[in-house]
């Protein structure tokens, strides 16, 4: 279904790694926009982005309720999360908590405050690089079903998306688009110039576990920020898997980023020892996930990644970014 072409849309998670990309382009998209943040000092880079800044508590109801209903939007978005910059994966579970409290008390807050305020469509992040069945086929649809039994330490976090998704696909009186993003890569996330995972892999902290035959889908943050838009501006209500065009085994992908960052090639070490060293849902991620197709995106939103391919993202993204986000504003143009 077609929206309006200029429409109000409120952003709740509006200063995280894609919110801070999104805003601007939904600006020069020419909607009228509302970006929400916890935190009084990032109002300013809300503001500078030309959106409207409000500040609230995204797990307090009534501070949420009362900055929905003042916006009035047409479109909530919901981007909320709170994933460690520097993510320690042998306490998972610990460090996706605040992230899992976002997806369950935090989206049904949202949900409340936007049935209230007559909202026409909500659009919410959820995540496609690990929570599919690790069976069948190395390249998961849509219509695949969620791992019924991840490792102890990922169920939690595979529940709140659960919670996530069935609550806005089933919400009532609205249009319910959920986007299951790839792993990002590019400025402000975990493989962008600068960050824990880029240093890590530098210093050779982050081995091939196993034969790393798990798949991994990526997505450049600026192509998450553009299918984002796709997705409030038009296209069906659903699920959509968001990534580029092409899933890669672990075993093929860490070694290219370790030669694109000039470090060695990543150690390689048995299954046993990474059990060890990074947990059971340590080995499971690099072994047994499964990649995500964007068919489905690319033909209900006419979505194109404008980076492809991860090989060639990688590049741009690490050191280059200044280039990467000209060629992405040209493309986007």
């Amino acid at each position: 279904m077609e929206m309006s072409k200029v429409m109000r849309v409120f952003v709740a998670g509006a200063t995280g790694a894609i919110g801070r990309r999104l805003l601007p382009i939904l600006v020069q998209a020419g909607h009228c926009v509302t970006g929400m943040t916890r935190s009084p000092e990032k109002t300013a880079g809300i503001c500078a982005a030309g959106a409207v800044a409000v500040v609230a508590d995204a797990l307090d109801p009534v501070a949420v309720m009362n900055a929905v209903k003042q916006s009035a939007p047409e479109v909530v978005v919901h981007e909320l999360t709170a994933i460690p910059a520097g993510l320690d994966l042998r306490k998972f579970e610990r460090e996706f908590a605040p992230t899992n409290r976002l997806r369950t008390e935090g989206t049904d807050s949202l949900l409340a405050a936007a049935r209230a305020a007559g909202v026409r469509r909500f659009v919410a992040q959820s995540y496609g690089g690990w929570p599919y069945a690790h069976t069948g086929g190395a390249v998961k649809t849509e219509e695949d079903p969620l791992d019924p039994n991840p490792p102890a330490a990922l169920r939690p976090s595979i529940e709140a998306i659960r919670h996530l998704e069935t609550a806005v696909s089933q919400a009532r009186g609205m249009e319910g688009i959920v986007l299951r993003y790839a792993s990002f890569y590019g400025p402000g996330t975990a493989i962008g110039e600068g960050a824990a995972v880029v240093g890590q892999i530098r210093q050779r902290r982050i081995p091939v576990i196993g034969g790393g035959g798990g798949v991994w889908s990526f997505l450049h943050i600026d192509d998450a920020a553009r299918a984002t838009l796709a997705a409030i501006e038009g296209g069906a209500p659903g699920i959509y898997n968001v990534a580029d065009n092409e899933p890669a085994p672990v075993s093929e992908w860490l070694p290219e980023l370790a030669a694109i960052l000039g470090a060695k090639p990543p150690l390689r070490i048995p299954s046993w020892l990474g059990r060890l060293a990074v947990g059971e849902h340590g080995v499971f991620l690099m072994t047994q996930v499964r990649g995500i197709s964007n068919a489905k995106a690319k033909s209900e939103f006419g979505w194109q990644p404008v980076w492809g391919s991860w090989r060639d993202g990688f590049r741009r993204a690490l050191g280059e970014d200044q280039r990467t986000s000209s060629a992405f504003h040209a493309a986007s143009g």
